[in-house]
C-alpha cells in the first residue's frame, strides 16, 4: 500500500504547480492589460518601426550604389 501514496502525492504536486503557473500567468496578463490601458495611444498613427521608409527600392546602408568605373 505504500506504493499507492507516491503517485497520488506526485499528482497533487503537479496540479498545485499547474495552478500556481496559471495564477502567475493570469496576474501577468492582468497587469499587462492594465498597463496597456494606462499608456496613451500613439500620436500620428504611424508605426515607429517603419517611420520614414518610402515605398520602392531603399538606398544601401553601405553606400554600394556608387557606380564603379
Amino acid at each position: 500500500m505504500a506504493n499507492r501514496t507516491k503517485p497520488t502525492l506526485e499528482k497533487r504536486a503537479k496540479e498545485r504547480a499547474r495552478q500556481e503557473k496559471r495564477k502567475h500567468k493570469d496576474e501577468r496578463r492582468a497587469s499587462l492589460k492594465q498597463q496597456r490601458a494606462n499608456t496613451p495611444p500613439r500620436s500620428g498613427g504611424e508605426d515607429p518601426d517603419i517611420a520614414g521608409i518610402t515605398p520602392g527600392p531603399q538606398p544601401s546602408p553601405w553606400g554600394d550604389d556608387e557606380e564603379l568605373i
